[in-house]
């Protein structure tokens, strides 16, 4: 095959990946809302590509658990639950868990010096749950945390639960109290646990984070949690 040839598939597969990102980018900063049903008509003219190509990313997305698909219903935006965010969390709590222990036990400076900068940048920025910048570098820095566990398989798994976590978080900017929390003095702790290499109680502190996001938003009195989202 020469380059010519070889081009509009590097084209077709550089679209499809664009797709998929903007796709995913939409469903986790609430612009695509949960339980929202996807039309194929409609979310092709949204992202101007063919038929195709939204197929392959939302088949993609159904994989990564951030879509759904039914028989009856077609596609649609990831639901929300009180079912769902409990054993969301559980598996969070378990998943993050193991791979912070395992990444604390390795003892590499190199990943403590990547924890440390990270924790910079997020104590740097403004304290905002509804800014994009501030969604960002708490992404990274608790995808920081997980990376230094050293298994791949791990790593995906933690990012696909952090995922749908994410939607949960989006959603509920508009109904859940978090002033009450030390959000910052948190994640300062669970820094100080994994420069101490005390593994177990950088797990503890990261689930006990996790455990308390969750906590806030089952007990908020303005969601109704009697019906899926």
């Amino acid at each position: 095959m020469t380059i010519e040839q070889a081009k509009p598939r590097q084209q077709a597969k550089s679209r499809q990946q664009a797709t998929f990102d903007r796709m995913r980018a939409d469903i986790l900063h609430g612009v695509l809302r949960p339980g929202e049903r996807l039309r194929f008509n409609e979310i092709c003219k949204r992202y101007d590509v063919s038929v195709g190509v939204i197929r392959e990313a939302l088949s993609r997305l159904v994989e990564q658990g951030l879509i759904s698909l039914t028989h009856q219903s077609g596609y649609a935006v990831m639901s929300l639950s009180a079912t769902d965010l409990e054993d969301l969390t559980v598996a969070r709590c378990g998943i993050e868990g193991l791979a912070i222990t395992y990444a604390v036990n390795r003892k590499d400076i190199a990943w403590e010096s990547e924890v440390l900068a990270a924790h910079h940048r997020l104590a740097s920025c403004e304290y905002d749950e509804s800014s994009d910048e501030w969604a960002n570098v708490h992404r990274e820095f608790h995808e920081t945390l997980l990376r230094g566990c050293g298994s791949d398989r791990l790593s995906a798994v933690a990012a696909q639960l952090r995922d749908s976590a994410e939607v949960y978080r989006r959603w509920s900017l508009a109904f859940a109290d978090r002033q009450a929390r030390d959000i910052s003095g948190e994640h300062r702790a669970i820094v100080e646990a994994i420069l101490a290499r005390d593994a177990a109680l950088a797990a503890s502190l990261l689930a006990d984070h996790v455990g308390k996001t969750t906590e806030v938003l089952l007990n908020s009195p303005d969601i109704d949690w009697s019906v899926e989202h």
